[in-house]
């Protein structure tokens, strides 16, 4: 059965799996730590283990279209920035669903920016993910209760949303001639020089665990992303970035698991929705 499912779409759900771990960590270093100090942790790992799986593979770090790697670098940069603030002011499972309007966001741009199409039971296929996702997030909309999310923190994970759709549409357009860990490379090199200053201005030691989490953020976010990168080579852009969907039942697991947070019935079917949609994209081929 998994044999079945093309290689770039096994990445992808790879991807959405450590990237709710990293999730997970981040949310438990932010009850302390400052969203940004947490960007900058993960992008120190991050270059420290790229650069040295680039130097056992005798691979140059700086690529060949040095214009397109900075872009892709400040674009994840700034999603990323919006994201983590996002995961320490909103529970784990709602930032999680709205920064997953990003596929639908993806497919856009890769059609405008890259030339790229979608067939049509692939843009059914999002629109319903993306129905799942209202399900999840709007049952308060629904039945006339008052949002109990702060605004600020929705709108930069929509933001997020649609900055993490053009860094990946970027990623999509480089992994044609450029090593996917130089990609990445460009990514965590950006993203630390962009945190430092922001942390310099208000930093926080970490104490005890905090190291562990802090080291387990870069770790899982090392691996997602070169799966994701990985499943961007192999497959097309909104395609692939849909199957991510199934990273909000990871995160409603680990919301279960780590804050008690007990999915309610729209959940429940929203997440069912989306799984339903995730599975379909696979059999889109």
């Amino acid at each position: 059965m998994i044999g079945r499912v093309p290689k770039g779409l096994r990445y992808m759900v790879a991807g959405a799996f450590f990237f709710s771990v990293m999730t997970a960590l981040v949310k438990l270093a932010g009850e302390r730590l400052p969203s940004m100090e947490i960007v900058l942790a993960r992008a120190v790992v991050m270059v420290v283990l790229t650069l040295a799986v680039l130097r056992r593979r005798g691979v140059s770090p700086w690529g060949r279209d040095r214009r397109r790697l900075l872009l892709r670098g400040l674009v994840g940069f700034s999603a990323l920035s919006l994201f983590f603030y996002a995961i320490v002011e909103l529970p784990l499972a709602d930032v999680t669903v709205i920064y997953y309007t990003m596929p639908v966001f993806t497919g856009i741009l890769a059609a405008l920016l890259i030339g790229e199409r979608l067939q049509a039971r692939e843009v059914a296929l999002a629109l319903g993910s993306l129905a799942g996702v209202g399900v999840v997030f709007r049952p308060g909309f629904v039945v006339g209760v008052p949002s109990r999310l702060p605004l600020l923190a929705v709108l930069a994970g929509l933001g997020a949303a649609v900055l993490a759709a053009g860094a990946y549409v970027l990623v999509r357009h480089l992994s044609r001639e450029e090593d996917p860990m130089v990609i990445v490379f460009y990514f965590a090199l950006v993203t630390l020089v962009g945190a430092l200053p922001f942390t310099a201005l208000d930093p926080v030691m970490p104490r005890g665990v905090e190291w562990l989490i802090l080291l387990g953020v870069g770790a899982t976010t090392q691996i997602g992303q070169v799966f994701v990168t990985w499943g961007l080579k192999s497959e097309r852009a909104g395609r692939a970035m849909s199957v991510g969907y199934v990273q909000i039942v990871f995160a409603a697991l680990w919301g279960v698991i780590l804050f008690g947070d007990v999915p309610d019935q729209w959940t429940l079917v929203g997440a069912l929705m989306i799984v339903a949609c995730t599975f379909g994209q696979t059999k889109a081929v």
